[in-house]
């Protein structure tokens, strides 16, 4: 969807609007403009209209791609106008991995959409900057590892919620049936054993439409009316989209809050179920000490809880629902898939050290997170300080690209980018082989906190799950005509589908 398309298909009331204020804005933007000379070269790009900037060049269906096209022309570091805002992209894996690591200082601070600042007010880990997010990082890496985050306890908690979601599975007897619902919330149960200390029913009301709400609110955000407001926050007010997600995050941190004051209540210093209680004890001993300036206080909690549920529920079941239909899509690689876990495991369960030993599935795991290209564009980053890198020179406070979707497709790094190869990650004895380029979880300082636990998760249920049941398309559905086109929100999902997922015990 280009600009001029998705202007078309807003409400009336959003044209209207846009444009009245494009005389005054333009006015406004030229007026104010800063008329200070870069210190140096900047980096190349197509020429902006004033306002608009770029926006009829790009498709924001499909955002990520008109850039990575833009690359090709331009360069790895190129500059793109996005409405009023400049802001900066990095392509292919050499600059990215550049740029995240050994810039790590310089690029790494964090963009913060305007959609987000409305109701995360900067705290939190995901968007959070300076020292509140060093600190609550620091806590909440060393805390999530305390409740088995990508260790021996987590692995318990993610078996355990797969004996769950198995009986799920088998509820169908093999007829079609979406995956997306019991998948997101499995994943979303390990999180809750892990921050709350406790897991929930699949039937609990309240505990269906908190996931399902946060999974309408990441494809909200992703939508086009929310990128307007994004580029024009003037237009907030007008549009129901942007209402409806910060309605969501009301009720989302409402919840929490409950949740929160319940474990208050029953809380043990000396016995800390979760992540949470952790939290209320650090807060606890801090007040005591008469430390009224630190970090640690609800909101930081409210925020930090509800950014470990997006995160750690959405990219992990998504990936998993794009693991199921490729499968189903390719079942020459299900096949291989299911003779390796024959040979190697036979009936009992799948742990985690059977990785070592299941080099294909391993292969097949990794290739799956590089063809589901979750978050093509990463998380927004903003230079901390002005920075000359390869060559150009970038402005303190820049908004920054690192476009993920152009190192994991990159045409230098993979032998067959836009093909769903598992042949990437062997070797010619068939073992498997790390590639430097497979950067899902992004790289740097702002490297996903959950890394190690996505890695089990993914690894655990994809084996379980194709130990335990053969996936295909519905009756009547081939193979071809199951559909690839990822559908764009603030992650990238597959499109609606149903499986069939056959016994195979």
């Amino acid at each position: 969807m280009s600009f001029m398309e998705g202007l078309l298909q807003a409400p009336s009331s959003t044209v209207t609007l846009l444009g009245a204020g494009l005389v005054l804005l333009v006015l406004y933007i030229y007026v104010s403009g800063s008329s200070s000379k870069p210190q140096g070269k900047e980096p190349p790009g197509p020429r902006p209209l004033p306002l608009l900037g770029n926006l009829f060049q790009l498709d924001f269906k499909r955002l990520y791609q008109s850039l990575f096209e833009m690359s090709k022309k331009y360069g790895p570091v190129f500059t793109v106008q996005i409405g009023p805002k400049k802001v900066v992209v990095l392509a292919g894996y050499k600059t990215v991995k550049e740029a995240l690591v050994n810039y790590a200082e310089e690029f790494g601070e964090r963009g913060t959409p305007h959609i987000v600042s409305d109701f995360q007010k900067g705290h939190g880990i995901l968007f959070g900057n300076g020292e509140s997010w060093r600190e609550m990082r620091r806590f909440a890496l060393t805390n999530l590892r305390d409740f088995g985050m990508g260790k021996k306890g987590s692995e318990e908690k993610i078996l355990e919620e797969l004996h769950y979601l198995i009986e799920v599975f088998e509820e169908h007897k093999g007829k079609p049936f979406d995956t997306t619902q019991p998948l997101h919330y499995a994943i979303s149960n390990i999180i809750c054993s892990i921050v709350y200390g406790s897991r929930f029913e699949y039937s609990d009301p309240r505990f269906r439409l908190s996931v399902d709400r946060v999974n309408d609110s990441i494809q909200r955000i992703g939508s086009f009316t929310i990128q307007l407001y994004n580029m024009f926050p003037w237009l907030g007010p007008f549009l129901k989209s942007r209402s409806d997600v910060i309605k969501f995050a009301d009720v989302n941190v409402k919840e929490i809050r409950e949740l929160v004051r319940g474990l208050k209540e029953t809380l043990n210093p000396q016995m800390c179920r979760g992540f949470i209680d952790s939290f209320l004890v650090r807060m606890q001993t801090l007040e005591e000490s008469g430390n009224i300036s630190s970090n640690y206080h609800y909101e930081n909690l409210i925020q930090t809880v509800a950014n470990l549920f997006t995160a750690g529920t959405d990219t992990t079941a998504t990936t998993m629902r794009w693991g199921l239909l490729l499968m189903a899509k390719y079942p020459q690689i299900q096949d291989r898939v299911q003779e390796e876990i024959t040979k190697v495991i036979g009936s009992r369960q799948p742990m985690a050290e059977d990785r070592k030993n299941l080099p294909y599935i391993d292969a097949v795991a990794h290739e799956i997170q590089r063809v589901a290209n979750i978050v093509p564009m990463s998380l927004p980053h903003v230079t901390s300080q002005d920075v000359t890198f390869q060559g150009y020179f970038i402005k303190k406070g820049t908004d920054v690209i690192p476009l993920l979707a152009s190192v994991l497709q990159d045409e230098s790094e993979w032998e067959t980018p836009q093909t769903f190869n598992p042949a990437h990650f062997l070797n010619d004895k068939g073992q498997f082989v790390k590639r430097d380029a497979f950067l899902p979880f992004s790289a740097g300082r702002r490297v996903c906190l959950g890394e190690s636990l996505a890695r089990m998760e993914l690894f655990l249920f994809f084996t379980s799950l194709l130990q335990r049941f053969r996936f295909s398309p519905p009756p009547g559905v081939t193979e071809d005509d199951l559909d690839l086109t990822p559908v764009v929100g603030f992650t990238l999902s597959p499109p609606s589908h149903k499986l069939c997922a056959v016994s195979r015990v």
